[in-house]
């Protein structure tokens, strides 16, 4: 069974910084894509960062300058390096993982972590 676990949230001031990580276990076949996404109160989830096996990296343009995502393949483990944070950055953020088995594509959700930016 593939599991999915983030790590690394908390509170923090605006303008401070936070690492979050995602590693998924018990995976069978190839990870291809990894992503973050975060959940406000009220809101839709939203796509924050993502990165390909390749290195190929994506953000959402209220990140960019801020986050960056990076990844270790041989321990299946990204992360999202989140500096200058602001209140509006609130959420739970979530890692989202794509599995190649053969032909077949999976996603996979981690439960969450708690990002709260507050003075």
């Amino acid at each position: 069974q593939v599991r999915i676990v983030e790590s690394g949230g908390g509170l923090v001031q605006p303008g401070g910084s936070l690492r979050l990580s995602c590693v998924a276990t018990e995976t069978i076949g190839t990870i291809n894509l990894m992503t973050w996404y975060r959940q406000a109160p009220g809101k839709q989830r939203e796509l924050v960062a993502g990165m390909t096996s390749g290195g190929t990296t994506n953000y959402a343009d209220p990140v960019k300058g801020r986050f960056t995502i990076s990844r270790d393949n041989a321990k299946n483990t990204v992360y999202l390096q989140m500096n200058r944070l602001k209140p509006e950055d609130t959420a739970v953020y979530y890692c989202n993982t794509e599995l190649s088995q053969g032909r077949d594509v999976y996603h996979y959700w981690g439960q969450g972590t708690q990002v709260t930016v507050s003075s």
